[in-house]
């Protein structure tokens, strides 16, 4: 199912919108191109968190990736295995949201939402290349 496939590629563009804010960020408090990382301290609590959202996002997609393209390759064919892979995409948007707008509780629920759509896709990939 090319489903796997498109959520994988939305993941990863998601990876990057929290970086937009960075960006914004950065040149508002003047981007200094030779230290860039040294200027993170100067970053508004906002883009801090953005900042977090962003590196988080490399870590869960790494992980995602892993399971969607093991669903994609064992041909599962499940609408809860699409359901769980279209959940991570949503989860991780607003997951990132909710980082910056720094609403902790809200950005947990999303992590675990998105954690268990993954645990979803391994656990249907198994199970399909099992039989």
């Amino acid at each position: 199912m090319t489903i796997f496939l498109y959520c994988i590629a939305a993941a990863a563009v998601l990876i990057y919108l929290p970086f937009l804010l960075v960006a914004y960020a950065r040149l508002s408090v003047g981007y200094d191109i030779s230290a860039p990382r040294a200027m993170f301290d100067k970053l508004p609590p906002y883009a801090q968190r953005a900042t977090w959202a962003h590196q988080n996002s490399f870590e869960t997609f790494t992980i995602f990736a892993v399971a969607a393209l093991m669903a994609y390759v064992t041909n599962v064919n499940s609408t809860v295995a699409v359901v769980a892979a279209i959940a991570f995409v949503v989860t991780r948007l607003l997951y990132s949201i909710f980082y910056i707008l720094n609403i902790p509780l809200l950005r947990s629920l999303m992590f675990a939402v998105g954690s268990l759509g993954s645990a979803t896709l391994f656990f249907f990939s198994i199970m399909q290349a099992n039989n």
